[in-house]
């Protein structure tokens, strides 16, 4: 059965199931794992990719994350080429083999129909600690990506439901907390079996056949509308730049610059103007760089359009490598999820507000992050803080004015 013989209320049903299902797996992460950094901050993302690893649904979770999925599914599916089974679980943080920073550690877990891999089920979380020179991840003073951490390329943890144990143990080594470190990468797990058993049970109801021509009608829907809101702008060339003050090693200024191009219906962002690769971890991924520009176009359409494959589709991004938005390795980039996701964000809506300035919003102030090691004097087990509130306010939109502050700050009442 194709997508022609698909009723709307099918595919509404079928698109509304796969939103259930993502958020779901977060409900299953926020309760189940260990670290504030997860269960506090909710510093985690879950989303449902397609076995060609196009983004198919995401829950309202972390945007940054969630952008840079399909270049991990894409670095799994082709490291494992032909190997993936029923039962397995992958892993993945290496930035440079399509994740956005090494403390994102990514769980995939394959879903199939018979013999066939339909679907991955995924979970991609802060970690508390991630091992390298500092606590907590973040390292001013990394000049190498491997002063930042342990880096973990395509692996895989459990073959057909057995778990490597010697793969976890020599990973969980490497970390500073290892206790928390593996109840948090058990919650993942859980989280992305959730999204698997829930999977099934779709593919059970509809079989695969309709399954799959109802996501294929709901991408093309979600298309369908970016297109038609992106065709109300004025055509033509458009510029802006935002600057990061400095890296940390005496690099400053750092400029993002992006040329935005619109036609018709359809956008093309060029970032190849942008500053050169500095010494310090505010670099960028791949990975992380193309989730910055579908996040910058996710901010200019409408909240009640999914967010997946389709959304980004109208989207043409041209980069270079060696420049601070396409880092070549083995350049530091931890920072590069806040700052220069965030530069890359507000260059790119600051270029297109004359198109559509009743859409564009004025950009956030640089952030400021804390995280700090102790000790409980009760328990006697040593802790690591991340202290989110440290966040500036945002600007204003045509809606009214900007937030405060973001994180647990506002979420707290300012306590």
């Amino acid at each position: 059965m194709g997508r022609q013989h698909l009723d709307p209320i099918t595919v509404s049903v079928i698109q509304h199931r796969l939103h259930a299902i993502v958020e779901e797996m977060g409900e299953a992460m926020l309760r189940t794992s260990y670290s504030q950094i997860l269960n506090s901050s909710r510093d985690f993302s879950t989303a449902i990719c397609d076995a060609s690893g196009r983004l198919v649904a995401q829950a309202e979770h972390v945007p940054i994350h969630v952008g840079a999925l399909p270049w991990a599914v894409e670095s799994v599916g082709k490291f494992f080429e032909g190997r993936v089974r029923p039962g397995d679980v992958y892993l993945l943080n290496d930035p440079y083999h399509g994740n956005n920073h090494l403390p994102d550690l990514t769980a995939f877990v394959p879903v199939f129909a018979g013999e066939r891999l339909l679907f991955w089920s995924i979970n991609r979380s802060h970690q508390s600690d991630i091992g390298g020179a500092t606590h907590g991840g973040y390292n001013p003073g990394a000049t190498e990506i491997w002063q930042e951490g342990i880096r973990i390329p395509p692996l895989r943890l459990y073959e057909a439901d057995a778990g490597r144990d010697d793969v976890l143990q020599m990973i969980a080594t490497n970390v500073r907390h290892s206790r928390d470190f593996q109840g948090d990468l058990a919650a993942m797990i859980g989280s992305a079996r959730v999204g698997e058993r829930r999977l099934l049970a779709l593919l059970d109801e509809y079989g695969p056949k309709i399954a799959l021509a109802g996501v294929k009608a709901v991408l093309d829907a979600t298309e369908r509308q970016t297109r038609s809101i992106i065709a109300t702008w004025k055509d033509g060339v458009y510029r802006g730049e935002a600057i990061v003050d400095d890296d940390g090693h005496g690099c400053r200024d750092v400029y993002v610059r992006a040329k935005v191009t619109k036609r018709g219906s359809g956008l093309t962002v060029d970032l190849t103007g942008s500053h050169p690769q500095v010494v310090g971890f505010i670099n960028s991924s791949y990975a992380n760089m193309r989730s910055a520009v579908a996040m910058a176009l996710a901010y200019l359409i409408d909240p009640e359009t999914p967010k997946n494959d389709g959304t980004f589709r109208p989207l043409d991004v041209v980069a270079r490598e060696g420049t601070v938005v396409w880092a070549k390795a083995p350049a530091p980039v931890t920072l590069c999820t806040n700052h220069c996701a965030q530069e890359i964000a507000e260059a790119i809506i600051k270029a297109v507000a004359p198109a559509c300035p009743e859409r564009a919003m004025a950009g956030w102030g640089r952030r400021f992050r804390i995280a700090i090691q102790g000790k409980n004097p009760r328990s006697g087990r040593t802790f690591i803080w991340h202290l989110f509130h440290a966040r500036p306010g945002g600007g204003a939109s045509p809606a009214g004015d900007g937030w405060p502050a973001a994180g647990e700050w506002q979420a707290a009442g300012g306590i």
